[in-house]
């Protein structure tokens, strides 16, 4: 029982350790240029599970996990918009069991934040679920719709999810509804400016990202926010998704800050 106590008394304070741990590097780190928005690509939960020999839905289920307490760390490093890749059109095509998984889990965590969720309520988080929303099922797509309109007075803090979503899918559509709106307005002789396209895009609902992270080492950008990239610091941490935490944060931080003046610069000249 002593043994017991003692377990639990070191792990309070490990954990009362690392939080004023993390307290003082966020400190110092925001004495720079901290990004307005985190754009992740959420590569590896099913080769950690492998790693660790769990089952798939493990896998995901710590990967969700990993996500949590990285809004965590981006809420108190004043970072302001999230946005995750969290499915793929493409990823449509694995099989009907691994998408259904993918697919329970979402929903789940989706019903969570409609409800009198903790972290909801502490962060004001706004959720925005952005993609071909057609190509889910009606369960997840009407947890979609209740977060969101849930969410929809927050404002502190703002998580884009990304679901049914290719960058190639998302441009097509915006370039059909800007045709659409050009035809009814017959202003086809004005021509079609990138403005023009980008007031239909999902993601007009919050800035570029400053930063694109992809776990697992991968370069890629897998068909992710292709328009919104252009001037984008591109990290890619070796650690897998599930595994991503505070120090990648903080590496990823870094990153932007020595190539911030750099970015500023560019953008100026557009």
């Amino acid at each position: 029982m002593f043994q017991a106590q003692s377990d639990r008394t070191s792990k309070v304070q490990y954990g009362s350790l690392y939080t004023f741990l993390r307290a003082c590097v966020f400190r110092i780190l925001s004495k720079g240029p901290i990004p307005n928005h985190l754009a992740f690509i959420m590569d590896g939960n099913r080769r950690y599970a492998k790693k660790m020999n769990l089952s798939p839905g493990e896998g995901y289920r710590a990967g969700s996990s990993a996500l949590m307490n990285m809004l965590k760390y981006c809420w108190e490093l004043g970072i302001k918009y999230i946005t995750i890749y969290a499915f793929s059109i493409d990823n449509l095509k694995r099989s009907p069991e691994e998408v259904k998984l993918i697919m329970d889990l979402m929903m789940e965590k989706l019903e969570g934040f409609s409800k009198e969720d903790i972290l909801v309520n502490e962060y004001g988080i706004r959720v925005y679920v952005i993609g071909n929303l057609k190509l889910l099922s009606e369960g997840v797509r009407v947890a979609a719709e209740k977060a969101m309109k849930a969410t929809a007075k927050n404002s502190r803090f703002v998580l884009l999810i990304c679901v049914a979503y290719t960058s190639c899918d998302e441009i097509r559509y915006a370039v059909e509804e800007c045709c659409r709106e050009k035809v009814e307005c017959e202003e086809f002789k004005c021509g079609i400016k990138p403005l023009d396209v980008e007031k239909h895009m999902h993601m007009k609902v919050g800035p570029d990202p400053d930063v694109v992270i992809r776990t697992s080492g991968e370069t890629r950008l897998s068909n992710f926010l292709l328009w919104q990239t252009s001037y984008s610091v591109l990290y890619s941490p070796v650690a897998l998704w599930p595994e991503i935490g505070m120090w990648e944060l903080v590496s990823t931080v870094l990153q932007f800050q020595r190539h911030h003046s750099y970015l500023e610069k560019k953008k100026k000249l557009l």
